[in-house]
């Protein structure tokens, strides 16, 4: 993607708030100042464990990522904190803590999944109600089993414009969850108020750059609007004017007005109708395409882009309108608005996909489980309010009537690039600009940046300090030590003895570790207060690497070896499903002791003194494979990268080693990319030299760093993976030259 503002001071500062401490933040700003910017630059650099969510299909699809009520299992009606004070009738639709958790269908892996997560995001937030909230941060502790820190411990993002359309909640539905909050909006919420997030807000607009207009945008978005403004605004009102004759778009209150509008605008131009239809492969719900199924158009037709362009300088942009000039077979020339200038338009391909957790790599990932592929354009000669936002038009006529809701007036107003550029087909009045003063209220938390930069250093490092702690946190090692013995129950395994007396022996010695651990938390406050207090990191340096060494020791001798052991056994019983149940457990030891080996403390460099187990860690800690077993009572079979390597070079196509691994495709492919980036294939065995061309050519295009921009130009020709490895390639290849020049 291409790099954000160098001088936007606070989008910088609240990128470092998410990378480097773990502060809830909620990153708001007016319209066209970058938020959607700065949820893609997050997602492609930072290193924590992140999840995507979004209140509406659509606007999960937009942020990449998947719908709250689909991730979380959130119910449908009002959700009441804590327990139902009484019963009645009416509240057969309501949930509350019990029932919501006797609701929840979660496999093991989305257990884990939940338990690895490390930042939440939740995009268009405005539209986020406090009781759907507060449901996801009692599933979050429930199953992270941290039920006293909100969300589980989980670092949250809130992005969105609480001064555009606030949530939806109907009159019934209030009147009960009234009794437990102040507001529907994400902040009147128990678990915002028990920890506020910061309220960090961009400036910098990008969208307008008449300074006037943008005055007036922010007296209206304030509920401060003067005379003076609507006088200015009202001069704009001009009920006959219908711009046919020219690149305008109607901004209305109903979906119903705004089909009607572009049917008949359609149906009255001459020529025949050309129709375009999309493809869904996968699981993509129809609820969230981004544009018609069924794209229906004719020469002569005012469209809009629905995606903005990577390429530098950008031609278009999410909401550009452009004429159809041609339409021959499957390929449409537009001419865009503006410019005049022409372009050839290809097909775009949006992505539905699930989170897994990769404890190869101790990462989420994502899976693309669905896709839909169209061009990325619709009929444009209107458009609800509603869908407006987010887009920008350098020409609109607002045709709203009095039907405002909250924060319509601004967000139709602040779609517009210039007062030039704007028509009303009704007038303004006070009565219609309608800000909610707790809305108001909440914005008054806002944290300026010269107190964010003195914040920032402080948080950072809590967050540090957090992390050490955390490291020694022995809870996931006593719940896969659980899982095991529960396993092993009811299988018949050639020695079951043999067997359960390895899970007995296994469980003790993780109890002891447990002990050992929660004995040492207690010194490493005390280490680190000192440390934070007097400066002097040395006894702390000393006392970590000895707890390094201690259960680096523990866990390889006490742990691993006895598993390893065992596995030996199996191999010869040939038990198929238990070898593959022994690995996968450990495949989580190996995982734990290298986050051992990888704790981190400001500058400090933390050492065992065991030599031989650092060499484990390169040697045989590599060729571990994960291996984890489905609630369906289906094993999945995992291996190292290695692994995946030789089913490769012996002449098996992708897709076959993932049916024979029963794993995704993507997870594949990131094997392979990470055999090239290791040195053990050369490019070529696995990027073609055509594809290869392909992504260098983008890349030297967009100059991204980051592999979804480029993904969303080449869509099918490339994978993530073969994008990934000539990244590499190309960067390695720069980094000799740098030292043959010098």
């Amino acid at each position: 993607m291409p790099q954000p503002d160098s001088s936007n001071i606070i989008f910088h500062l609240a990128a470092d708030f998410i990378n480097h401490t773990n502060r809830h933040i909620f990153l708001t700003g007016k319209a066209g100042t970058g938020k959607t910017t700065f949820l893609k630059y997050i997602k492609e650099n930072t290193r924590k464990n992140t999840i995507v969510v979004a209140p509406t299909g659509v606007a999960a699809i937009n942020a990449g990522g998947v719908t709250m009520h689909s991730f979380f299992q959130l119910p449908f009606g009002p959700y009441i904190p804590g327990t139902k004070r009484g019963f009645s009738p009416d509240d057969i639709s309501t949930t509350d803590k019990h029932s919501l958790f006797r609701n929840i269908r979660f496999t093991n892996d989305k257990k884990v999944l939940l338990q690895e997560m490390e930042l939440l995001i939740i995009d268009e937030v405005s539209m986020v109600r406090a009781d759907m909230l507060d449901a996801i941060d009692a599933i979050l502790r429930h199953f992270r089993n941290k039920p006293l820190l909100p969300f589980g411990g989980v670092q949250v993002l809130y992005i969105g414009d609480l001064y555009q359309l606030p949530p939806v909640v109907p009159d019934n539905e209030w009147s009960m969850l009234s009794e437990y909050y102040d507001s529907i909006f994400f902040f009147a919420s128990k678990a915002v108020e028990q920890s506020p997030p910061l309220y960090i807000e961009l400036k910098k607009i990008y969208r307008q750059n008449e300074q006037l207009f943008i005055d007036i945008l922010n007296r209206v978005r304030n509920s401060e609007v003067l005379h003076t403004d609507l006088q200015l605004l009202n001069e704009k009102y001009d009920p006959t004017f219908k711009g046919e004759d020219e690149e305008y778009i109607v901004l209305t209150t109903h979906n119903r007005k705004a089909d009607e509008i572009n049917a008949r605008r359609l149906a009255e131009m001459p020529g025949k109708v050309f129709r375009f239809e999309g493809k869904i492969d996968g699981d993509f719900s129809d609820k969230a395409l981004p544009t018609e199924l069924l794209l229906q158009l004719k020469v002569g037709a005012q469209v809009m882009f629905l995606k903005n362009d990577l390429a530098q300088p950008r031609r278009y942009y999410n909401g550009k309108l452009a004429i159809v000039k041609e339409i021959q077979d499957e390929e449409i020339i537009l001419v865009l608005a503006g410019s005049h200038e022409e372009l050839k338009l290809g097909k775009e391909t949006w992505r539905n996909i699930r989170y897994s957790f990769n404890p190869e790599d101790n990462s989420i990932e994502e899976e693309e489980i669905g896709s839909f592929t169209q061009f990325p354009i619709r009929l444009a000669w209107a458009i609800t309010i509603h869908k407006s936002q987010g887009l920008t038009f350098e020409q609109a006529i607002i045709d709203a009537g009095y039907a405002f809701a909250p924060g319509q007036v601004y967000v139709a107003l602040s779609r517009c690039t210039s007062l030039d550029g704007l028509v009303l087909h009704s007038r303004i009045g006070h009565g219609s600009i309608k800000t909610d003063r707790q809305v108001i209220a909440f914005a008054e938390m806002e944290n300026e940046a010269n107190e964010l930069v003195v914040l920032l250093e402080m948080e950072r490092k809590k967050y540090q300090a957090t992390a050490l702690l955390q490291l020694f946190d022995w809870y996931r090692m006593q719940t896969t030590m659980r899982s095991f013995a529960v396993w092993i129950q009811d299988k018949k395994l050639p020695d079951f003895d043999a067997a359960l007396k390895l899970s007995r022996a296994l469980s003790a010695k993780v109890e002891q570790q447990t002990e050992v651990a929660a004995k040492f938390v207690l010194q490493l406050h005390q280490l680190l207060d000192t440390a934070v207090q007097t400066g002097e990191m040395e006894p702390l340096r000393e006392r970590v690497s000895k707890a390094i060494g201690y259960f680096t020791q523990s866990i390889y001798e006490d742990i691993i070896q006895p598993i390893q052991e065992e596995i030996t056994a199996v191999k010869k019983a040939k038990a198929k499903k238990y070898l593959l149940q022994l690995m996968a457990l450990e495949a989580d030891c190996w995982s734990k002791l290298r986050h051992v080996w990888e704790v981190e403390y400001a500058d400090l460099k933390f050492t065992t003194g065991l030599k031989d187990y650092l060499k484990l860690r390169e040697g045989a800690a590599a060729e571990i494979a994960p291996v984890k077993e489905k609630a369906s009572g289906k094993v999945e079979r995992g291996s190292s990268r290695r692994g995946t390597l030789e089913l490769y070079l012996s002449g098996k196509a992708i897709a076959d080693i993932a049916t024979i691994r029963q794993l995704a495709v993507g997870t594949i492919e990131s094997h392979l990319a990470q055999c090239v980036e290791a040195g053990e294939m050369d490019i070529e065995k696995f990027v073609s030299e055509k594809t290869m061309r392909l992504i260098l050519k983008h890349i030297g295009e967009l100059g991204a760093t980051a592999a979804g921009p480029i993904k969303e130009r080449v869509g099918e020709a490339a994978s993530y993976a073969e994008i990934r490895a000539v990244q590499w390639y190309l960067k390695k290849k720069q980094e000799e030259k740098i030292m043959s020049d010098n």
